[in-house]
């Protein structure tokens, strides 16, 4: 008998076992003089100063709760946003609103449905509340509204969509989200994930709020950890209808944010100016990441994030794999994407110049070989 059904001890509910854990990506790269981290989508500008040193000054009193409703944080966001501030909820990043939003609607003979290659925390999510994950087809890395609808049954009671969607980059328009809930049922809460808005320039976009505001079964979620630069800070938002802000709060842990992520993100929310820098940068070099990697033979999926999609040969001496370990030799962390259906791909964060034009130089080396 093995230890995970050994009956002498405490058993987790039936299906957790099943749960494939969450794998961030790496981190560190050994024997390399200098590391560029480009594999977590972290903003290469790093967090407004302002937000420094906001947290800073917040630290001085850790010996004090912080506020559990987040008020200033909710009001900076209600202010940028033009939203209601009784719609907004903060939390210890996004990842916590779209967890609780799954143990509060799914539970055992539930159906949620996510795509093809989104977030790879969909799926814990769902399994962990004890429903079934269902996932729909994309079409060419883009979302496929039609496959979403096909895939509603009398069970389904979850929709997750990002979008913009990570790893791919790409996003669909307002017009088909539009579609998508006009199909769904009215019972079917639609949680549209949409962590890489701010980087969005495009006219036929919009994250979610105008369905949040004149519908009961959309929620949008947002985070600080792109754009804001923030991630350590573990900071992310909800807009939603009154009655699911109602039971979230009967739920949510009653200081879910911490003194220090209050007052950060606070004045990274009102440093609009930084905003627009961390967005010119990426605006910048997703073009001449597209346009050089290209060059080189490689197929970049278009991106409107902050982070692009690049597919490798099919052959043993160039694969996703080999290039990987020989990005890392130098110092270039990429994420490999093989859990989200790209075996043959690795993602790549916009860095810093120097980091931007050092993969290109590697990877034409590479090629070479």
């Amino acid at each position: 008998m093995t230890k995970a059904t050994d009956p002498l001890r405490p058993q987790p509910r039936a299906g957790i076992l099943n749960i494939e854990a969450y794998v961030p990506g790496k981190g560190a790269a050994h024997g390399a003089a200098k590391v560029h981290k480009l594999s977590a989508n972290e903003n290469p500008l790093g967090p407004s100063p302002k937000a420094v040193e906001a947290a800073q000054e917040a630290a001085a009193g850790l010996e004090r709760y912080p506020d559990g409703q987040a008020t200033k944080l909710r009001q900076a966001i209600a202010d940028t946003h033009g939203l209601n501030i009784a719609n907004i909820q903060c939390f210890n990043g996004s990842d916590e609103v779209l967890g609780l939003l799954a143990r509060i609607y799914l539970g055992s003979g539930d159906e949620a449905i996510y795509t093809e290659h989104g977030f790879l925390a969909y799926p814990i999510f769902i399994l962990a509340a004890g429903a079934t994950p269902v996932v729909a087809k994309e079409a060419g890395e883009l979302v496929d509204v039609d496959a979403i609808l096909a895939a509603v049954t009398p069970r389904t009671k979850m929709v997750f969509l990002a979008n913009p969607n990570n790893p791919t980059g790409t996003y669909i328009p307002f017009e088909e989200v539009r579609r998508l809930h006009a199909g769904l049922p009215r019972t079917v809460l639609l949680v549209l994930d949409a962590a890489y808005a701010e980087f969005v320039r495009r006219n036929d976009y919009e994250a979610g709020v105008e369905l949040v505001a004149g519908n009961e079964n959309v929620v949008m979620t947002r985070t600080f950890s792109k754009v804001h630069g923030l991630g350590g800070a573990r900071i992310g938002w909800s807009y939603a209808p009154a009655h699911v802000v109602d039971v979230l709060e009967r739920v949510r842990d009653p200081f879910n944010v911490s003194a220090t992520a209050i007052a950060a993100g606070e004045a990274a929310m009102r440093d609009r100016a930084h905003v627009e820098r961390s967005v010119q940068h990426i605006e910048t070099w997703v073009p001449w990441l597209t346009d050089e990697l290209t060059r080189l033979g490689l197929r970049v999926t278009p991106s409107v994030g902050n982070f692009i999609l690049i597919h490798f040969p099919d052959d043993r001496k160039h694969s996703a794999p080999v290039a990987d370990e020989y990005l890392c030799e130098r110092g270039y962390i990429l994420r490999r994407v093989a859990g989200y259906g790209f075996p043959n791909a690795l993602r790549m964060t916009v860095g810093t110049e120097e980091a931007n034009r050092g993969v290109v130089a590697a990877l034409a080396e590479f090629l070479k070989s």
